[in-house]
């Protein structure tokens, strides 16, 4: 069954978006030396983005916001089997803001920037398997 256009097409753009973020990720975790804080919020930045693209399928209307559990919290709404999934990208909220400005927050050491890309490639990944093909990136 064929979808709207216009819808798979938007749709399509959150997670042509997010997968870009996932890859900004991993490139900058990977540089020398790496840039560990930038790849923690791109990371956040590729979670949201695909939620958002999940809830635009669907017709959902969401908040400018970066809170993934409050994101993921209307994502659960439309599909249950999400909420493990919402739970362990919830705490990539922080991200969107922790590192990006001046200040003394606590350093970020590899193994968390690793659980992070996970995270956020299971999210990706969870997301583009429950969209119709046309709208996969």
């Amino acid at each position: 069954m064929g979808h709207d256009r216009e819808l798979a097409g938007e749709t399509r753009a959150w997670l042509v978006k997010s997968a870009n973020d996932l890859r900004s990720a991993e490139t900058l975790a990977r540089a020398s030396p790496p840039l560990l804080d930038e790849a923690v919020f791109h990371c956040q930045q590729a979670a949201e983005k695909a939620l958002k693209g999940f809830l635009t399928f669907h017709s959902v209307p969401f908040r400018k916001t970066h809170n993934l559990e409050e994101i993921g919290e209307q994502c659960v709404d439309v599909d249950a089997t999400l909420r493990e999934l919402i739970d362990e990208a919830a705490p990539l909220t922080e991200y969107a803001w922790k590192f990006r400005y001046p200040g003394d927050p606590e350093g970020i050491d590899d193994d968390e920037v690793a659980q992070a890309l996970n995270t956020a490639r299971r999210v990706f990944g969870e997301v583009v398997a429950r969209l119709p093909q046309e709208c996969r990136p």
